[in-house]
């Protein structure tokens, strides 16, 4: 079986988990904050804070950013659901705006659009816009910025495929277009923890903020407190917060990994690049690249042109699969879930999101994926589609 991502685990990461299970600390000791030491100089940051998860990261930077009740968060269609729970969470309504029919990211043209139509029309205006860097392909983030200046919103990245990805020369992650960015670490992400996620930001505010909000709500600053401390024992919870805290299990092995960020993504772009070559005489579409970015290429992804192919996109994907090759679909236009056609939404309110569902398929992508392998994805291919 050739799955579509993949872990790369080595022994010095190994030997990295081994030395906290040995140590006094299991759950937040050192290597936390070594962890988003490492990832701030990654990516030139100024403030890092380390979760158990991507999902909860977006959480509390939603809820640093002041969203509750009354507010309405927009974001992209084509992405995994919690870029889009993180604000039904904070008791917020949701909206989304359609793709770039290149990038597949949230289309800034078509923000546009959507903005001046809620001005004119009296609707709400978002509070917060969630841009997601699609398979590690950076959106447009100047053109995202410069309406957030226009129309008073604040932005979040949702970057968690595209750590190690460039815009306009700086790494992803800097904060220079938005308020917070967000880092994933799942297994089939660029970098792992096993579990686990980050929030940077270059305010110092927020980062404040979040690190309470990652931990009960509780603070041991006594600046934060609402009287003088009672003594070197003393904390008080000033807010409801939650338990979002990364363990040193985690952060060690992420320690470990961001020591090879760098070769992680070099190893997928050239398995892109030969992707690209060896499936240009097929009726697909392969990823395209704006100039202005270098993507995390966390995933690859196809679309198929169906007019020219004999078999549906159902069962290219199932034939593929059939052969043991484990692709997937990343993703289901959001507002498509039964959950969200309750709050709603129907089929039909973002077209380009929903051609693209029904041409897409995410071949396998991953710096351990072997030439041998990967001729298999290929030659599978064409013996699928040329039937």
């Amino acid at each position: 079986m050739i799955p579509y991502g993949k872990q790369e685990i080595t022994q010095e990461d190994i030997d990295a988990v081994v030395g906290v299970l040995k140590s006094d600390f299991l759950t937040q000791g050192p290597q936390v904050p070594a962890f988003e030491d490492a990832i701030k100089l990654a990516v030139n940051a100024d403030y890092a804070i380390a979760v158990n998860s991507a999902t909860s990261a977006l959480h509390i930077a939603c809820l640093a950013l002041g969203v509750g009740k009354g507010d309405v968060v927009w974001t992209t269609p084509v992405t995994f659901v919690a870029s889009a729970n993180c604000a039904l969470y904070c008791g917020a309504d949701i909206d989304f705006v359609d793709i770039n029919s290149d990038t597949y990211n949230l289309c800034a043209t078509k923000l546009e659009q959507k903005l001046v139509n809620a001005k004119a029309n009296n609707l709400p205006l978002p509070k917060v816009v969630i841009p997601v860097h699609l398979c590690g392909q950076p959106c447009e983030m100047d053109k995202i910025y410069a309406l957030s200046k226009e129309y008073g919103f604040s932005i979040i990245e949702d970057a968690s495929h595209a750590i190690g990805g460039k815009y306009k020369n700086k790494p992803i992650g800097h904060c220079e277009y938005s308020d917070i960015t967000i880092f994933s670490f799942h297994p089939v992400k660029i970098v792992t923890t096993g579990e686990g996620g980050m929030a940077l930001t270059n305010s110092e505010q927020l980062a404040k903020r979040m690190r309470r909000l990652r931990s009960h709500g509780i603070t041991r600053e006594e600046s934060e407190m609402t009287q003088l401390s009672e003594g070197p024992w003393y904390y008080q919870q000033v807010e409801l917060g939650f338990n979002y805290r990364m363990t040193d299990l985690q952060a060690a092995l992420g320690v470990s990994q961001i020591q090879r960020l760098n070769l992680f993504v070099t190893k997928r772009h050239l398995i892109a690049q030969r992707y690209n070559k060896l499936l240009a005489d097929l009726p697909l579409t392969t990823p395209w690249q704006h100039a202005d970015s270098y993507s995390g290429l966390h995933l690859y992804v196809i679309r198929l042109k169906l007019k020219e192919i004999a078999c549906s996109h159902k069962e290219v994907f199932e034939k593929l699969r059939e052969a043991g090759i484990l692709v997937n679909l990343h993703y289901i236009p959001v507002y498509l879930q039964p959950y969200y056609q309750q709050l709603g939404f129907k089929a039909g309110y973002c077209p380009e999101a929903e051609r693209y569902y029904s041409e897409a398929i995410s071949l396998p992508m991953f710096p351990g994926l072997t030439e041998t392998q990967q001729d298999k994805v290929i030659e599978t291919l064409h013996r699928v589609i040329k039937k």
